[in-house]
């Protein structure tokens, strides 16, 4: 939408191709249903929390940058307010402020929308000529590709634009799932399933290497772990790979002054026994799970635990282990990882370099982010320039 939107404030007549119901439905749902539209930051800010495809985004950033953004839409009627991390949302709260908005738009510039599925892209001679529907062939001088992954298929995202960029001649770098849930089969995830941990430290581990390190929050489910530090640990992983999360529980505490405020625990309660000592130091459903892992006898007294003992349950609470990670599917990611290659892409005007007059915006081109209003800014950013682009291709060609 933002793409089409530019394209036709910059004077072209625009066709927007849309196998949905209605426009934006992939968009409604953001944010849990309130759309954490960008993020307000500077452009150094946004490249860092870009996971790939960051230098590709710089002169699409600095053009329409998150400033531009929130001008967008707060002149369109849509207030927005920063809450913690710089995330930008609608004060509604509401998704569908910021799809109404983009609709506005796309009115306000005479987009023409059409229910249709395309089919594929038609090219002659290097350059792009149309494109084919179930409802027949469109005859185009330029065209964008702003298809989406392959998260949330039910929302569109089915990789047609994967298809089309191959059968073009672009690479296409193997889709896979980012900002994900990551599955495990250890036994305490379900144990523990809804447990929200709000302060704690996580550790992505392959090979005995540190992939990624985060702090702030977990949510253990029933057949893993998520929350937004493990989103983002997912977009470091690797195909083929084997990876461990080591979770600090006690991120405040190194392990001498862990074993002191253990011992204070425990010196309270010298008769009572092990299973039922550690209120103080952890969530109910952690105990008993942390307490079995601990190789400590659950009926032993804690007036009996030993030195070493007391060491083991230090250690693992500094570094409780979850074995055997994989991420989620990829239709329930909340972004697709891959796409249509960088460096086969103009980065100024989103063109291809292989095919002249076809540009491409969004999640269809390898680039992604981490949580927190990057990766809408990514497809806003994308799209804008693709929108200019093509309008200035059809305007060189007179």
């Amino acid at each position: 939408m933002m793409a089409a939107g530019r394209a036709a404030e910059l004077g072209l007549r625009v066709v927007l191709c849309e196998k949905n119901p209605y426009t934006g439905k992939k968009l409604g749902i953001t944010g849990k249903g309130r759309c954490n539209v960008t993020n307000n930051c500077t452009v150094s800010e946004l490249i860092k929390n870009v996971n790939s495809g960051g230098r590709f985004l710089f002169s699409a950033f600095n053009v329409f940058g998150p400033d531009r953004v929130m001008d967008f839409f707060e002149s369109r009627g849509v207030p927005l307010k920063t809450e913690r991390g710089n995330r930008v949302f609608p004060v509604s709260d509401r998704a569908s402020d910021i799809v109404g908005a983009m609709r506005g738009y796309l009115a306000e510039t005479g987009v023409q929308v059409e229910r249709c599925r395309c089919d594929g892209i038609s090219s002659d001679g290097g350059r792009v000529t149309g494109i084919g529907t179930d409802r027949g062939e469109i005859g185009a001088g330029a065209v964008i590709v702003a298809t989406g992954g392959l998260s949330y298929p039910g929302t569109g995202s089915t990789g047609d634009g994967f298809r089309f960029a191959a059968g073009l001649g672009h690479r296409v770098t193997e889709p896979r799932p980012s900002l994900v849930e990551l599955l495990s089969d250890s036994e305490f995830c379900g144990s523990c399933a809804g447990l929200s941990l709000k302060n704690c430290g996580v550790r992505l581990v392959s090979g005995g290497k540190t992939v990624y390190e985060d702090f702030g929050e977990l949510l253990f489910t029933h057949g893993g772990v998520s929350g937004p530090t493990v989103l983002s640990a997912s977009a470091h992983m690797s195909p083929g790979k084997q990876y461990s999360l080591e979770i600090d529980l006690k991120p405040a505490l190194d392990l001498t002054e862990l074993d002191r405020r253990i011992l204070r625990d425990f010196a309270g309660e010298k008769n009572r026994l092990f299973r039922n000592s550690l209120d103080g130091l952890l969530p109910s459903s952690l105990r008993l799970p942390v307490a079995s892992l601990s190789g400590i006898p659950l009926d032993k007294q804690v007036n009996s635990v030993t030195k070493d003992e007391r060491r083991r349950l230090a250690g693992l609470l500094k570094c409780l282990k979850v074995e055997g990670l994989r991420p989620g599917p990829i239709d329930g990611a909340i972004v697709t990882a891959g796409g249509v290659d960088t460096r086969e892409i103009r980065p100024s005007t989103m063109e291809s370099k292989l095919v002249s007059g076809l540009f491409f915006a969004g999640e269809v081109i390898d680039a992604d982010a981490y949580t927190g209003g990057f990766n809408l800014q990514i497809a806003f950013s994308t799209g804008f320039a693709a929108g200019t682009g093509a309008a200035e291709y059809i305007s060189s060609l007179g």
